[in-house]
């Protein structure tokens, strides 16, 4: 396992298996339409591309997102109002939507600066992105999941009401990684939640590895370890202290006094990680870390939430945090699409190219750049439906059971991405009927898990992990 260092500072902890501090959470605090005839179950437990990536930022674009406007959009109007692109990457099989297009002139994101730093246009790019125009929550069930509520339960947990969130699935999958980790007194960070809550969920034998919910700016007012300061003795009645006060307390309490504790104990572990520098990504520093500076990520990809999410989330891998999730957007646009779209869509094509730009910069310090072992993935709770317009009635856009409703079309890039470029599966133009292969989202989330090198055998028995995004 190798050692994570700042300026040839190693971070190291005496404490054995950092993920069993936890609830790390604490650190901061419409008809039936038939089911598709095409899902395909995998029948073997690992993929070509098991432990192929060591890092994965998962996006959800919030709210339910209407995919062919952006990532199928070689469809009919009815779905695709804005149409595709008129001009992208040679070899891009899957439709560009007109809306990724990179505006350019007066007050465009694209200014000379990121241009001059090679910035790509995401459209220049495309053939580097796999697209499953085909993800279904429920490829059995009778229609699409439009619920707000289960659709989100789906996309966080994999079932309506799930027990376990597929962030505490990742920790509780790369538990054995961790403990190596920690019997050479090496502390690696978890995957982290910078988005709904409900990705980290867990309980029982899961409830140690739930993983930490932060913000994109939270460590730029992070602390020292207070306990530095004190001598040994002291340090060491306090802490009998605060055992023999848990062990005291009434039993329905224990639980909830056991968990602050833990959280505590988390977050000493590692606030000599967290009070680093270059994870203060609002401080403007101009001094290369992994080759790129603050203020540089700064400048590609902007202000607002989910940039500051992303940009902390490029400096957590570096202290080996295996995944970051995170929202971006609210697409619920039941009225206004028509002219709140185009804009909002322009926000997530200057992330995505940002993520471009910075992964195929960034210096990994395991070798290589982060492209060769990142993996970035978006998905939404449902699509959406107009049920035969271009727009509903007030220029938006519903959801019910439709397959208009049913397919997200997810996008998948990154150097471990072997099938760049390609349409893994197609929908009819007319009605998005499937025409090619469906997964379940369950696969697709196993799919990840695998690339990461979970231990996955005991989620989604049903669903295995499937090999198209490994093979070209």
């Amino acid at each position: 396992m190798t050692t994570r260092d700042t300026k040839n500072k190693k971070f190291k902890t005496t404490r054995r298996g950092f993920l069993k501090t936890v609830g790390l959470g604490g650190l901061t605090a419409g008809a039936a339409i038939g089911a598709p005839h095409l899902w395909i179950p995998r029948a073997h437990a690992n993929t070509s591309g098991f432990g192929t990536a060591k890092h994965l930022v998962y996006i959800r674009l919030s709210g339910g997102f209407r995919f062919p406007t952006a990532f199928n959009a070689a469809v009919g109007d009815e779905f695709s109002p804005w149409g595709t692109a008129s001009g992208v990457a040679s070899g891009t099989e899957w439709g560009v939507g007109q809306l990724l297009e990179t505006a350019t002139g007066e007050g465009s994101w694209y200014n000379d600066e990121l241009q001059g730093l090679g910035v790509p246009k995401f459209t220049d790019v495309s053939n580097e992105v796999a697209v499953i125009p085909c993800v279904d929550h429920e490829p059995l069930a009778g229609s699409a999941d439009g619920n707000h509520q289960t659709g989100l339960e789906r996309y966080l947990t994999g079932y309506v009401n799930g027990q376990v969130g597929l962030f505490t699935m990742i920790n509780y999958g790369l538990r054995a990684r961790y403990e190596m980790a920690s019997t050479e007194g090496v502390t690696l960070l978890p995957a982290i939640i910078m988005g709904q809550a409900g990705m980290g969920r867990g309980s029982g034998d899961y409830a140690a590895y739930r993983p930490p919910v932060m913000r994109g700016d939270d460590l730029d007012r992070f602390g020292f370890n207070t306990d530095e300061l004190l001598p040994d003795w002291a340090r060491t009645m306090t802490n009998d202290y605060d055992v023999r006060f848990r062990d005291r307390v009434n039993l329905p309490h224990y639980q909830t006094v056991d968990a602050y504790l833990q959280s505590r104990e988390a977050t000493k572990a590692y606030a000599e990680i967290f009070s680093s520098d270059p994870l203060k990504i609002e401080n403007g520093s101009t001094e290369p870390f992994d080759g790129v500076s603050n203020a540089q990520l700064a400048q590609v990809f902007g202000q607002g939430g989910a940039s500051r999410n992303i940009r902390l989330a490029l400096r957590l891998f570096h202290y080996g945090c295996p995944a970051v999730y995170l929202d971006q957007g609210g697409y619920d646009y039941h009225s206004g699409e028509e002219q709140g779209l185009p804009g909002r869509l322009q926000e997530l094509s200057r992330l995505l190219s940002g993520l471009f730009w910075a992964l195929k910069t960034m210096e990994h310090p395991e070798g290589g750049s982060y492209w060769d072992h990142t993996i970035v993935a978006l998905g939404s709770e449902f699509s959406r439906t107009t049920r035969g317009g271009r727009f509903n009635s007030a220029r938006g856009s519903d959801h019910g059971g439709d397959y208009a409703t049913r397919w997200m079309s997810m996008p998948f890039f990154g150097g471990p991405i072997v099938a760049q470029g390609r349409m893994i599966g197609e929908t009819a133009a007319s009605d998005l009927s499937p025409q090619g292969k469906v997964v379940s989202y369950r696969a697709t989330a196993k799919t990840l898990f695998d690339a990461l090198g979970c231990e996955h055998e005991e989620f989604f028995p049903a669903d295995e992990p499937f090999e198209d995004l490994f093979i070209a």
